[in-house]
């Protein structure tokens, strides 16, 4: 989703970074190859990638790795080549790159937010959730995200005086708010469909539960989440935060 388009990356090569004599910039064969550890913080295998001259293999790897690692190289190029190092390397150019990069790192179609309902767990989980799909991808961020949203039903629910037992699921907490909470008895001209979407969302809150348990870092399970629907997972709890603060808010 979040991934680099051909035509970015061309933009990235020829109108940000620069290209003469089939060199990149100012990179040279060796401190080429030192860019992704030294200054990306990635440690990939570049004689798996093709290409003769720098930009040839530069235009491999930033084609061929990962939404989150493009973001890694995006974030390395700004600082390599930070805006009016060049006459073309504007403020707006600069910006474009950064915006990339953020796009890249998220990979995600639904936007974080920052809920008005909030806990020290709940902040401390989505900035942890953050960190973790920038910098590893989606699947290792869906622990910390589930227990963000864990964390705010329980807050919304200590703010409404709703009491609940120690052990309380989300599936649980969300039972409770969507019986209890005044701001969702009344969902307007179409209740009924509204409820009926609710319900469906209570499904969702089952199949979190096990996504999380087994298939996550939140044990030594043996298979993961694939990142599409660890990105599915992250969306939908994602989609619930901002339903929710925004009725509750």
């Amino acid at each position: 989703m979040g991934e680099l388009r051909s035509s970015e990356i061309h933009w990235v090569v020829h109108q940000y970074v620069g290209v003469e004599g089939g060199y990149l910039g100012d990179f040279s064969y060796r401190t080429h190859r030192e860019f992704y550890s030294a200054i990306c913080d990635l440690h990939l295998d570049l004689d798996a990638f093709g290409g003769k001259t720098t930009r040839e293999r530069f235009l491999a790897i930033l084609s061929g790795v990962e939404g989150h690692q493009q973001a890694a190289i995006l974030r390395g190029i700004a600082k390599k080549y930070p805006q009016g190092g060049e006459h073309f390397r504007t403020p707006q150019a600069y910006q474009k790159l950064l915006e990339l990069a953020k796009r890249c790192a998220n990979g995600l179609s639904v936007q974080a937010s920052s809920p008005a309902i909030t806990s020290d767990v709940m902040s401390r989980a989505l900035a942890d959730a953050n960190t973790l799909i920038q910098s590893a991808g989606p699947t290792h961020a869906v622990d910390r995200v589930h227990t963000a949203l864990h964390a705010y039903l329980k807050a919304v629910c200590h703010a409404q005086s709703l009491e609940t037992s120690p052990g309380a699921t989300i599936t649980n907490l969300f039972k409770l708010l969507r019986t209890e909470h005044p701001s969702l008895r009344d969902l307007g001209s179409h209740s009924d469909t509204m409820n009926s979407v609710l319900r469906s969302l209570s499904n969702v809150m089952d199949c979190l539960n096990p996504a999380r348990n087994h298939g996550s870092l939140a044990h030594a399970n043996d298979a993961l989440l694939d990142k599409d629907e660890a990105m599915l997972v992250i969306n939908a709890a994602r989609t619930l935060f901002q339903y929710l603060d925004s009725k509750f808010s």
